[in-house]
């Protein structure tokens, strides 16, 4: 039995600082592989060395919405940077309406960015949604993010959202959220999202899942959100953790 992380910081330093460390516990909880998620331009460079220098970590290219005054990156910006064999990915991008208020016109248009160049590329996306479903789904769909697919990360989102996105051909990725006690919206969505369109997370250093909540997270702690899905479907882990790598093998196009 073994894991994917679909998507992890791992460059961030509270990780970065013990990468050995990091991976080597990985490897003890048979985690096989994890992508490591871009955020911004300026970190863009550590997140591929990692990628470079590690067989089994990926990397995504891409600016979070959260991020104000930072470089704003352009399609053929993007475009050139997914050329790198080990990025397999555009994003995280997508709307956050949570953390800022006011005209937030720049992140549409930021959103807008990456999903052209997503299509024009050829790579899925990785979005990310908070406060903002109802905009999110708008412009993929006004944008053809349905052309590419990718996966809706850190899924907070309710059954009918699930719904949009897996409509337009996305995967629903559920991170440590789901082993939470009171998260009993997230848990609902994940008996319903179709077992072949999931995704296991872990969006460490954040969100770690019981028995970890509060504590620094780690890709190793992926096999808690596998471990809660199995028993929120009634299946086995195995089946939870072969499944999810098959999902992520056929969504980034590789055989991990």
């Amino acid at each position: 039995m073994s894991f994917i992380d679909s998507h992890c910081h791992i460059n961030f330093h509270e990780l970065s600082e013990n990468i050995t460390g990091v991976l080597a516990t990985m490897q003890q909880n048979e985690v096989l592989a994890a992508l490591c998620v871009s955020v911004n331009l300026a970190d863009f460079p550590q997140v591929l060395s990692l990628a470079e220098q590690y067989p089994h970590i990926y990397a995504s290219v891409g600016v979070h919405p959260d991020y104000e005054n930072v470089e704003e990156p352009t399609v053929a910006q993007l475009v050139a940077l997914a050329r790198h064999p080990k990025i397999i990915a555009i994003g995280e991008t997508g709307l956050d309406y949570y953390r800022l208020t006011g005209d937030l016109d720049w992140q549409r248009e930021r959103f807008r960015t990456h999903i052209r160049a997503s299509r024009e590329c050829g790579k899925p996306l990785i979005i990310h949604t908070r406060s903002a479903a109802e905009d999110t789904l708008r412009l993929m769909v006004e944008e053809g993010a349905d052309q590419v697919g990718g996966v809706m990360h850190c899924f907070t989102e309710n059954r009918a959202v699930a719904q949009a996105a897996l409509d337009l051909g996305f995967y629903i990725s559920f991170s440590g959220i789901v082993t939470f006690k009171n998260a009993l919206q997230i848990k609902e969505v994940a008996k319903f999202v179709p077992l072949d369109r999931l995704l296991i997370e872990t969006d460490s250093p954040y969100l770690a899942p019981v028995p970890y909540r509060g504590k620094l997270n780690q890709p190793a702690y992926v096999k808690h959100v596998a471990e809660e899905i199995a028993l929120l479907r009634g299946v086995s882990v195995e089946e939870v953790a072969r499944q999810t790598r098959a999902n992520f093998n056929k969504l980034f196009q590789l055989f991990v």
